[in-house]
């Protein structure tokens, strides 16, 4: 889904777009798929790696089904009885809400190795399941050129759209790997995009071979940014503006959240009239961050020793373990994908 929400005088989210114009009907044949995206009135954005290719596809999906709390169980059972297989063959590899209808959109992989096969899946509240087929749907394709050939699969790693473009983050082959583009849309051309430099201050070094893990879209003051997270676990602040064909961006580290961690998945909420931000982590957790101080956020430019952690400081939600994807389902919830051994559970959870 698109991760925003209302406007705040300081510190505030990206508004979506208007309505887009509906992309021409043309054959979908995805190669796989990573990242997913939601636009105006059901307007989906699959991202395909091993194709260098994101596709709009306009779902149609734009009829309210329920507002209920959604609770799945054994998930990985359900989604292998729809696709004919076995739980162990599925991989989910990305769980978006589409704001137009509340229903839920599921990127998943199955089978493993040669014979990985891309699926997307669509979920009711009510836990109703079924494969969402592409083939008759209009739909249009941009590729991404320059795409890194020796790690297609991070090729593109998150997408999001906000006021008519699409934000790509993924590796390229370029000498700043670590590449974000932002591709108006409808869909033209899209020139190679803006290679990403950091300060990593668990690892003690500029990066710029390490791709952004999740980011979300933010407003600090007047100022459009990406708040991109990378393995390890820097948070740092991107401006919108310098996101220019062939452009070298410094990006601005203002915490360090814990070395050894990967980042999992992210939203931005609203509470209490604050904003925070919730990531989704593979060993720290589910983290709350309070955004009140991106702005003014001390930059993190030397090494930082004692567990990397440094910058704004976090809470954890206790109550959230295993979480391995999140999104935001309304103002009061988030969904949340659990895994817990080799079973997973899709449920709603109030934002804390």
């Amino acid at each position: 889904m698109i991760k925003l929400f209302a406007l705040l005088p300081a510190a505030v989210a990206l508004t979506a777009a208007p309505a887009a114009a509906a992309p021409a009907k043309a054959p979908v044949e995805l190669k796989s798929v990573s990242a997913l995206a939601f636009g105006p009135d059901g307007l989906l954005f699959v991202g395909d790696p091993q194709a260098a290719t994101v596709v709009a596809v306009q779902t149609g999906d734009t009829t309210a089904g329920g507002k209920g709390d959604v609770n799945v169980e054994k998930l990985g059972d359900l989604i292998g009885a729809t696709l004919g297989t076995s739980a162990d063959q599925i991989t989910v590899n990305d769980v978006k809400v589409n704001p137009a209808s509340g229903n839920i959109f599921l990127a998943v992989t199955r089978g493993k190795g040669k014979d990985a096969m891309p699926v997307l899946l669509k979920m009711t509240r009510d836990g109703k399941l079924a494969e969402f087929m592409l083939k008759d749907l209009p739909a249009t394709s941009v590729h991404i050129p320059n795409a890194n050939d020796k790690q297609r699969a991070e090729a593109i790693t998150s997408l999001a759209f906000v006021d008519g473009k699409v934000y790509v983050a993924g590796l390229s082959n370029e000498e700043f790997a670590s590449t974000l583009r932002a591709i108006p849309y409808p869909f033209s051309t899209v020139d190679k995009g803006a290679g990403i430099q950091i300060f990593h201050g668990a690892h003690g070094r500029l990066e710029t071979q390490a791709p952004v893990r999740t980011f979300v879209p933010y407003k600090i003051g007047a100022a459009d940014y990406l708040m991109a997270a990378y393995t390890c676990t820097p948070l740092v602040k991107i401006p919108v503006t310098d996101l220019k064909d062939g452009a070298k961006v410094k990006g601005t580290t203002i915490p360090e959240l814990g070395n050894q961690n990967r980042p999992l998945d992210m939203i931005v909420y609203n509470k209490g009239g604050k904003d925070y931000v919730l990531m989704a982590n593979s060993r720290h957790g589910v983290i709350k961050l309070p955004t009140e101080g991106f702005g003014d956020a001390e930059p993190i430019t030397a090494p930082v020793r004692g567990g990397g952690k440094a910058g704004i400081g976090y809470e954890t939600i206790k109550d959230l373990t295993g979480v391995v994807q999140l999104d935001k389902l309304d103002s009061e919830r988030a969904l949340v994908l659990v895994q817990e051994g080799k079973a997973l559970t899709l449920k709603s959870v109030p934002l804390p």
